[in-house]
């Protein structure tokens, strides 16, 4: 018996900002046993315009890719299939016709077909100014730019006719749960609903008395770990008629996949960054939100709330720092690949052990300030070497987090052991040094752990 319940697999998807990642959870020993991550390549921003949008097309195309690869044996075995993303964004389709499922080799795939683009979390077109003129939300969490409620009130002002060509709205992971179960409506858990902002998450609803609002777009709200539906087709070898859980927000997944303890906090660093713990399970947040709060309440699972610094700048920020010495290097007329300079960057930063170099790295700004911008200070001629400014740079992203959510904050809530997760923080190792430095709390690191192996991880036990 123990040798055919091993043979049954669960799948995880995760629709993440700049890739795609696809595993396979064997259902019984709860191990991980084939995986694939792909780019999608997906950007279409305007950073200009503060426009930052996504192409769906390619990113469902890197998700067929992904599913490619997996074994077709374990496929036609997997029992349950989970989905979690990127959160806060909104892409837009038509429900009858979001899709055209092709024949192939065992089974069939999908790819998109009358659908928006996805406008992403790191989207600013919603500027301070807008979003002060939005009605007061009945939600503990405040409305930011790249928030999906956000941006269909932006369209509702700016380009109300853009809205009238499609039927529903969701996130890219609710997008690809709908096609796969071939659902007439959207079903939206309430962690990417509370994401969404105008949702309350004590009656888990959708805040009706917006006048004007296209409520007819909203999902209908569900609870986390619950099953939207069923697969409509075989796929990729999954059978049909295969379960398939409601999609989930990436970091609540990300955080199930590692915290062991309640005394666990979670440091993630992939493209953003967030430290987070679970607050006690009769904790309720409060229920006027403070716009200038450097943390808020996401929704988990069981009505537990996790506390979570979300800094927008992480991974993303040294992304940006190595795609500069890139163009660098480039008008200098030396032609080198960004992972060369990755690499040679993160072994100058270990030998530099320490630096008097200070780098801010809100490149991107914050929710609580959107105005923040980037610094480099204390300047010398001492200073400027590779190896300083890759140090410093770690440096600043670990401090900004730790500043929205101090040690002593983490002492007093009971905190014991920070998880270290997330591919930005596993694969550097200057970053690793200064969390380690930042907490005094041993930190540990779970390389396996991410979205993709969370929501496997959920399904195993919830659904």
């Amino acid at each position: 018996v123990a040798a055919l319940r091993s043979q049954l697999y669960i799948l995880g998807i995760d629709m993440g900002t700049t890739s795609v990642k696809v595993v396979l959870l064997d259902s019984h020993l709860r191990k991980v046993t084939d995986a694939c991550s792909l780019p999608t390549t997906a950007d279409t921003s305007n950073r200009d315009g503060k426009v930052m949008e996504q192409d769906p097309g390619k990113i469902i195309d890197t998700l067929n890719q992904c599913m490619t690869s997996l074994p077709r044996d374990k496929l036609r075995n997997v029992t349950r299939v989970g989905v979690s993303g990127q959160m806060h964004g909104v892409m837009f389709w038509k429900t009858k016709t979001a899709c055209c499922w092709d024949q192939g080799d065992d089974g069939h795939m999908f790819r998109t077909k009358d659908v928006s683009q996805l406008i992403t979390w790191q989207d600013g077109r919603c500027s301070s100014d807008f979003l002060s003129s939005l009605p007061k939300p009945d939600s503990h969490l405040s409305v930011a730019t790249g928030f999906g409620c956000a941006t269909i009130f932006w369209y509702l002002q700016n380009r109300l006719e853009f809205l009238a060509e499609f039927t529903s709205a969701g996130t890219i992971h609710d997008y690809v749960v709908t096609m796969l179960c071939g659902l007439d409506r959207c079903l939206m858990s309430t962690q990417n609903a509370a994401s969404w902002g105008y949702f309350n998450t004590s009656t888990n609803q959708w805040n009706l008395d917006i006048a004007g609002f296209p409520m007819e777009l909203l999902p209908e709200p569900v609870a986390p770990g619950s099953r939207a539906g069923f697969t409509c087709s075989k796929w990729h070898g999954i059978p049909v008629g295969t379960p398939v859980g409601a999609a989930l927000g990436d970091f609540q997944c990300a955080v199930y996949s590692c915290m062991v303890d309640r005394t666990d906090a979670v440091l993630n660093i992939s493209t953003s960054a967030q430290l987070s713990f679970a607050m006690p399970a009769e904790f309720r947040p409060p229920h006027v939100p403070d716009p200038s709060s450097l943390v808020s309440y996401f929704p988990y699972f069981d009505g537990v709330f996790l506390v979570v610094a979300a800094s927008l700048n992480g991974g993303n920020a040294v992304a940006t720092f190595v795609d500069m010495l890139t163009a660098w290097m480039k008008e200098l007329g030396v032609e080198i690949s960004s992972s060369s300079i990755y690499s040679q960057m993160i072994e100058a930063g270990l030998n530099q052990n320490s630096s008097d170099l200070k780098v801010r790295p809100t490149i991107l700004g914050e929710r609580h300030d959107t105005s923040c911008l980037g610094l480099v200070s204390n300047i010398s001629a001492s200073n400027v070497s590779l190896g300083h400014l890759t140090r410093a740079l770690c440096q600043g992203i670990v401090e900004n987090i730790v500043a929205m959510l101090p040690p002593q904050l983490l002492l007093e809530s009971g905190v014991k052991r920070i998880v270290g997760s997330g591919s930005a923080l596993i694969r550097n190792e200057v970053l690793r040094q200064e969390a380690e430095r930042a907490f005094p709390f041993p930190v540990q690191y779970s390389e396996d752990a991410d979205s993709a192996v969370g929501v496997a991880m959920i399904l195993s036990d919830r659904m």
